[in-house]
């Protein structure tokens, strides 16, 4: 049986016509019908019903089909991979994060990434939303949090935690907290609250604590709350990994540095699929070691 003639079955019924699947493979339409003729001739049994407009599967047809589209499918993806074996990383890739998360972690490491591979096109969307990956055509994503879609293959890159922070200049006009309940006295940025109050919990020596915070400011946004209180707006309750840098300049300090809060796990994800193109699994791999490494450096 001529394996070609099964690739061409299977593009007839794909592109829903003959004419649709010789344009598709640059051949005349002639020889489409006659490939598929010769198809059903060694199989003995018709495998389309043919009309002036359409085409439709025979019983044998749709059977022959769900089979056949599978193999030729897996033909097409081997020979991808050898292709990319063989080749440079290069071509496009999609890839979507959280605004805040995506401008402090992903931007540096994504710039690696293409000067080290400079025939790569990264296409970079920042949004609060968890898109469709497969609908809208996205190669990876960075989620924080639990994952809910059960077709996304995960690979985990830390724990997102969190702590307090000030700026040198507030805690200079304010005094620097020594417990938690001092918070209640002081000015807070506050993160998705609501009508600037939120009760904050964290965990040091005592075990869990919880202290009731009110501040001039309630964002939706981490990196605005970063921001303001870089400014000297207050204290806030900020990611560890998002600080880090602005610690070590000295922009911040950790104010109770005995006390954290643990806020969700981070997760580079992608749509399962038997074969992942070699540009995006050579990004996967550089991002998962980059920013677990990134984690695990971070105080």
């Amino acid at each position: 049986m001529d394996l070609n003639r099964i690739a061409v079955f299977v593009r007839v019924v794909d592109e829903q016509g003959f004419t649709a699947a010789a344009r598709v493979l640059g051949l005349p339409k002639s020889s489409i019908s006659r490939s598929v003729a010769l198809l059903e001739e060694a199989l003995g049994a018709r495998l389309l019903h043919r009309s002036t407009r359409s085409v439709r599967l025979t019983e044998a047809g749709a059977a022959f089909y769900e089979r056949a589209s599978r193999g030729v499918a897996s033909l097409e993806e081997a020979a991808a991979m050898v292709a990319d074996l063989q080749s440079v990383v290069r071509g496009p890739i999609r890839i979507t994060a959280p605004v805040d998360v995506g401008v402090a972690m992903l931007e540096p490491a994504v710039a690696r990434f293409v000067r080290r591979h400079p025939a790569v096109r990264v296409d970079v969307v920042l949004t609060g939303r968890v898109v469709d990956l497969v609908e809208e055509g996205f190669d990876l994503a960075l989620r924080a949090g639990s994952l809910r879609d059960g077709s996304l293959i995960a690979r985990k890159i830390g724990q997102v935690e969190d702590a307090l922070y000030a700026s040198p200049r507030y805690l200079e006009r304010a005094g620097v907290p020594g417990s938690l309940a001092d918070l209640a006295a002081h000015r807070c940025v506050l993160f998705r609250a609501s009508r600037n109050r939120a009760a904050w919990t964290l965990t040091g020596p005592a075990g869990a604590e919880t202290v009731e915070v009110e501040g001039p400011l309630a964002v939706d946004e981490l990196s605005f709350a970063r921001r303001a209180v870089l400014a000297g707006v207050g204290v806030g309750l900020l990611p560890m990994i998002l600080c880090a840098r602005e610690v070590a300049r000295g922009r911040l300090v950790r104010v109770l540095p005995s006390h954290m809060a643990s806020d969700a796990p981070l997760h580079l994800v992608y749509p399962s699929a038997r074969y992942l193109p070699h540009r995006v699994a050579a990004l996967r791999d550089f991002l998962v070691e980059s920013l677990t490494r990134r984690f695990q450096r971070s105080p």
